[in-house]
């Protein structure tokens, strides 16, 4: 029993040790710390980051990368833009880069602008679609609204305009609050008054006030635009938008009527300055020339000439080239003319049918003369640069090169009058006309005249091939596609009367692009002829007859 009280001291003293055994024993060494989180890749800004966008080869990511690109002001901004637009844009997945290439087919480093020696193994375009390109054309007018060339500003207005992106208002307003020219600044607000129209988070005033103002504009892309009106647009909204579709569609219907007018007064002009020779030469000579228009057709081949010795000669007198060629024009035609006269109509008047089959001949024969000379093939002939480009005058569209042409006719066409009325030519001119036998009994010698007026009338109609030569094909076929109308013009003014001529002209070219937009172009010409049969079977002698014993009689 004695053992038991030291087994007990035994496990006390166990215990005891046990107790005290954490105070003496040495330190545990720490346990090691959680390890740290790696640290998140900083994010990308100012270019790099919206080039990022151009990685994910997606349309939505593209359309937010092109808003970044341009908002960043970046100097490169506008280059890669236009490389996305003109579809130059790649990029690399597995390198994560943007590249495009320049004018010269070299790669390029988007972000860093430096070549790119070896082009990687996966790259890829940058994908379009119609959203994208909105967004491209809005970019690139935001880009260039602040540009020095007044031009470019105006462009990039237009450009904005029709794409109506939101992105671009900011850049925008600080445009139209540093615009100076009253033109640009009128662009600007009308493309800022698109952009609100389009826009969800506008107010219901300002669509209201950028209605107004593109109301006030009044074109067709206007009209479009507000017919085109963003569904759930107020009510208020919709019906101001209504009240100026309805508004402009009158006005764009009175100014389609003028400009009708315009393309006939133009057309007009081209048949009587191709008409007016041959009114001559009919009226007086009672000639039936049919190579009138072949005398058209070598006025534009003189005219190509006169071009092709200046570009190679003298280039900085390409402007003055058609002044050049207008007198050369004349005296060619109307040396040939009178070559013509001599030697073949002078032994056939007085037998019409005679005369027609001679000149029909004579102008197959300069046909296939000009086709051996210069070939089958049109030929070129270049628009000076006071003949180039267009204005507007309203809502209709004027070309300088049709302008001129109608001020250069008006100009022969006095110019003609003036050697009718005050010259002893003209003088002798309006006897013979008017009685032959009697010019012939007071001393005029009528087969001068005769001659003189083939060379007259000749010498216009190479005039006429001049200006023809801006608006036509310069081919050995000029001519053909003027003599009908020539002489329909003559016959219904009146043979031999100038300002029945003028007057028939015009008419039958008005006449004629009113009559194409609802019959077409053929069907236009088969009216316009059945009305002249109709009108010369009431009137044999056209519009203004001349008066005369001869003529009368």
């Amino acid at each position: 029993m004695r053992a038991l009280p030291d087994r007990l001291v035994a496990l006390l003293f166990a215990l005891a040790i046990a107790l005290t055994a954490p105070a003496f024993a040495q330190p545990a060494p720490a346990a090691d710390p959680p390890a740290a989180a790696e640290p998140a890749a900083p994010a990308l800004t100012g270019l790099a980051g919206a080039l990022a966008h151009f990685l994910e080869d997606d349309f939505a990511e593209t359309d937010t990368g092109i808003g970044e690109v341009a908002a960043t002001a970046d100097p490169r901004a506008a280059t890669i833009i236009e490389a996305l637009q003109d579809g130059r844009l790649s990029f690399s997945a597995e390198e994560k880069k943007v590249f495009y290439k320049d004018a010269s087919g070299n790669l390029i480093d988007a972000l860093s602008g430096a070549p790119v020696a070896a082009e990687p193994a996966d790259l890829s375009d940058v994908r379009l679609n119609n959203r994208v390109r909105r967004a491209l054309d809005a970019a690139i007018g935001g880009l260039s609204l602040q540009a020095r060339e007044p031009a470019k500003r105006l462009q990039s207005a237009e450009a904005v305009f029709k794409s109506r992106e939101g992105s671009v208002l900011p850049a925008l307003d600080a445009a139209i609050a540093k615009e100076t020219d009253a033109k640009i600044k009128q662009a600007m607000v009308e493309a800022r008054a698109a952009v609100i129209i389009n826009s969800e988070d506008a107010s219901e005033v300002d669509k209201l006030t950028a209605i107004g103002v593109v109301r006030a504009r009044g074109d067709q892309e206007a009209l479009n635009l507000l017919a085109g009106l963003p569904a759930g647009s107020p009510a208020s909204v919709q019906r101001a938008a209504r009240d100026a579709v309805a508004s402009m569609q009158s006005k764009l219907a009175a100014w389609a009527t003028v400009q009708n007018a315009w393309y006939g007064l133009s057309l007009g002009s081209v048949l009587l300055l191709a008409a007016i020779g041959l009114a001559i030469t009919f009226g007086v000579m009672g000639v039936i020339n049919m190579a009138h228009g072949e005398m058209v057709m070598i006025g534009a081949y003189v005219t190509f000439m006169v071009q092709e010795y200046i570009r190679t000669s003298s280039p900085a007198l390409f402007d003055y080239s058609l002044l050049i060629a207008v007198p050369i024009a004349f005296v060619v035609a109307g040396l040939i003319g009178i070559l013509i006269e001599q030697s073949v109509i002078r032994f056939l008047y007085g037998r019409p049918l005679e005369t027609l089959l001679a000149t029909w001949g004579i102008s197959l024969i300069l046909q296939q003369a000009v086709r051996t000379a210069f070939g089958p093939t049109n030929r070129e002939v270049g628009a000076p640069s006071w003949m180039s480009g267009t204005f507007s005058v309203g809502q209709i569209n004027i070309t300088y090169g049709r302008l001129w042409i109608i001020l250069f006719t008006m100009a022969v066409f006095v110019g003609l009058l003036g050697l009718l009325r005050f010259t002893r030519m003209g003088l002798e001119m309006r006897a013979v006309t008017q009685n032959r036998s009697m010019a012939a009994s007071m001393g005029i010698r009528t087969a001068r005249v005769d001659a003189l007026t083939f060379g007259l009338g000749s010498g216009i109609a190479g005039i006429a091939g001049v200006a023809l030569s801006q608006i036509d094909n310069v081919s050995p076929n000029l001519g053909q596609g003027y003599i009908i109308d020539s002489f329909l013009v003559v016959v219904f003014g009146g043979v031999g009367n100038l300002w029945g001529t003028l007057v028939a002209a015009l008419t039958l070219g008005i006449a004629n692009k009113f009559l194409e937009p609802f019959a077409g172009a053929v069907l236009a010409k088969i009216a316009i002829l059945v009305f002249i049969i109709l009108f010369i079977q009431k009137r044999p002698r056209g519009l203004f007859a001349l008066k005369g014993r001869a003529v009368e009689a």
